[in-house]
């Protein structure tokens, strides 16, 4: 049985407590996997899938973002970073988690898991941190063009300087998230665009703590990233040598159905990755952990890390 706790370090920013779930095996470790969360959720909604990799030999652990889940000092920075850079200050906790768990378990191949603007983390981590890990594995990420990124990032950044960085754009939300739902009639809720499971679609709806709307601050801080990531320039200074593992549903509609982590996985081979596969399910929406067919992509997932380990 995995062995839990839960535990806090200080934010990079500085004044902020970020929360930390993370579950070790029974046994001797042969790999941590250090998870990041999707916007407008948290990790505790993660516990099943680190259970699982605890119960296979893996530390697995993650932490709330900054603005999400118990990382938050008041109601009203729920679904805000920072006044400036969040982006990176997001970064920066991750790599902090990363260095207090090496420290503990030095010499552990070390893997990140990132899942949506998770996926995005992961995706700038890889770049800023080349040397730090054994490989990562990118779900429900896409690869939206230049010109809207460019579009989007100017329309939040223009709302921050008009009304603060905390304020809650609809018209922002709307552009971010408003025709996820299209392609999911007759529409049950408006996240049948997460999982075909209903039961997780109703939970998410339940939780206090998932689907509110974020500031102005994090949607100008996000298009931030994903402009970083989406430079071929950024993209050339990952490790070559850096496995990576692409996975997304062929109807999430984050990725456009499949034509999003298709071109990043193009772009990470152009970049001369050596290492790099992508795998897409059928039928599946966004939220892969989350899928009815779930078992099939954990043990795809949990095979990929198996065969990542030094020495298979």
């Amino acid at each position: 049985m995995p062995t839990f706790r839960e535990y806090t370090f200080l934010s990079t920013n500085g004044s902020t407590k970020i929360n930390v779930r993370r579950f070790d095996p029974d046994g001797p470790a042969c790999g941590v996997v250090q998870i990041a969360h999707g916007v407008s959720e948290h990790i505790s909604r993660y516990d099943g899938f680190m259970k699982l990799l605890a119960e296979n030999g893996y530390i697995a652990l993650g932490n709330d973002h900054l603005g999400h889940g118990a990382s938050v000092n008041s109601e009203d920075e729920l679904g805000w970073f920072s006044e400036n850079d969040g982006w990176n200050v997001l970064i920066e906790d991750m790599r902090k988690l990363h260095d207090i768990t090496c420290a503990e378990n030095p010499g552990l191949p070390y893997f990140l898991f990132g899942h949506s603007m998770g996926s995005f983390l992961t995706r700038t981590y890889i770049i800023k941190y080349p040397s730090d890990l054994a490989g990562a594995v990118i779900c429900g990420t896409g690869q939206q063009s230049a010109a809207l990124v460019g579009a989007g990032k100017a329309a939040a950044s223009m709302i921050c300087k008009l009304k603060g960085t905390k304020h809650r754009s609809r018209l922002l939300g709307g552009m971010a998230f408003g025709s996820y739902n299209k392609s999911f009639e007759p529409r049950r809720t408006d996240y049948d665009w997460l999982t075909r499971d209903e039961s997780i679609v109703d939970k998410y709806l339940e939780d206090p703590l998932c689907g509110f709307l974020p500031t102005a601050g994090l949607f100008r801080d996000m298009m931030t990233g994903i402009a970083f990531i989406s430079s071929p320039d950024n993209i050339a200074k990952m490790n070559k040598e850096l496995p990576v593992f692409f996975i997304s549903g062929d109807l999430d509609p984050v990725g456009e159905n499949g034509k999003g982590p298709a071109k990043a996985y193009a772009a990470f081979k152009s970049a001369g990755m050596h290492d790099v596969s992508i795998r897409f399910y059928k039928n599946c929406r966004h939220e892969l952990l989350n899928e009815l067919n779930k078992e099939e992509v954990l043990k795809d997932v949990l095979s990929w890390l198996e065969t990542r380990l030094p020495g298979e």
